[in-house]
Formats: C-alpha cells, sequence, structure tokens
C-alpha cells in the first residue's frame, strides 16, 4: 500500500490551503499520520465519513471515490453533454465526477469502472494531469520503466513531496490505495 495518501493535499491547495484539524471520528486517532489530511477533506466537503463515527481510513479507495473527491476539490463542476460511460447512470453518486473526468482527460473509453480498486500510478497519474503534465524527468525506481505510461507522474510526485517509493529503489505502481492514503497525498499535493 501507499506508504503516504497525498491525494488529500492536492485538494487542500486548491481550496486555499485551509487550516486542518483533529478529525472526530473513532478509527482516526489524533496520533495517525493522516488525521490532519482527514479532516481537512471532511472540513472542505471533499469526503465524509463512512458513517458519522467513523472514516474507515483502512477502506480500500475505488477509482470512484478519488475522481469524486478530485471533482468536489475542484469546485463541483457540472459537466453537459451526454454520458459515454455504459456503467455510470444518472443516479450514481459520481455520475457528474465521472463527466468531469473524462473532459479533463484524466480517463478514456467507454466504461468507467468506478467499483476498481485505485492504484499508486493512477492516484498521481490524476494529480499529475490536473498539474498540466509537467515534465518530472526519471523517477529512479527500479518497477517504474521509463517507457511506463505514468513514469512521468511517479517522478513528478516524488519530487513535489506527494509521495515517496515505498523503498529506496521501488514505487509499487500497482499497489492499491486506502481512504486514508489517498486523501493524504491530496493533502501533500497542496502544501
Amino acid at each position: 500500500p501507499c506508504p503516504r495518501a497525498s491525494a488529500v493535499t492536492y485538494l487542500w491547495k486548491l481550496a486555499g490551503r485551509p487550516a486542518g484539524g483533529s478529525a472526530s471520528f473513532t478509527d482516526v486517532s489524533g496520533q495517525a499520520p493522516y488525521a490532519q489530511a482527514v479532516a481537512w477533506a471532511v472540513k472542505e466537503g471533499i469526503t465524509s465519513g463512512t458513517s458519522a463515527t467513523t472514516f474507515s481510513p483502512n477502506n480500500t479507495c475505488t477509482t470512484a471515490q478519488i475522481l469524486t473527491f478530485l471533482w468536489r476539490a475542484n469546485g463541483s463542476p457540472v459537466v453537459s453533454g451526454d454520458n459515454p460511460f455504459s456503467d455510470v447512470s444518472t443516479g450514481a453518486y459520481y455520475y457528474h465526477a465521472a463527466l468531469w473526468a473524462r473532459e479533463k482527460g484524466l480517463i478514456f473509453g467507454s466504461a468507467f469502472n468506478g467499483d476498481t480498486p485505485c492504484t499508486r500510478a493512477a492516484t498521481v497519474t490524476y494529480l499529475w494531469k490536473l498539474a498540466g503534465q509537467p515534465s518530472a524527468g526519471a523517477s529512479g525506481f527500479t518497477d517504474v520503466p521509463s517507457s511506463a505510461s505514468y513514469a512521468q507522474s511517479v517522478a513528478w510526485a516524488v519530487r513535489e513531496g506527494i509521495t515517496s517509493g515505498t523503498s529506496a529503489s521501488t514505487f509499487s505502481p500497482d499497489n492499491t490505495c486506502t481512504r486514508a492514503q489517498i486523501v493524504t497525498f491530496l493533502y501533500r499535493d497542496m502544501a
């Protein structure tokens, strides 16, 4: 799994860098490395708990969830036009997020696959694309070939302090991310 969940930092920057606070969930200790990121994400309306008292930080984050978090961080814009996805109904909580993600070039194709677990590579790629796809050089990780579609996004995310490798020589691009990790990625990207 991701050693850090930096997706929340990105959203924090987009929202004008509001101060974090302590999370009020029974499963998020005030000493948890992601506590401030969770509190910020909830305060800013990017996400909420999985119940009134729990955040479920160790639950796997899905594609629908991360793209919804990003959509909310960008002001929850309503996108007009036809729904290109065969697996997204107009009543889905992520309907507008899916259309927005497609419009922004974050995803392609006719299937959204919202329940697919979000990987470290996918997470940093979404953030990198929203940042304008800046050139970042080589990642230096043995498990991130320079020809990989996510190579630049990994190098950029590490350079920006959004995340680091899972070891000195590996990034683990296919590892899935938890809810806590995703909000931490966003939080770090925005600091």
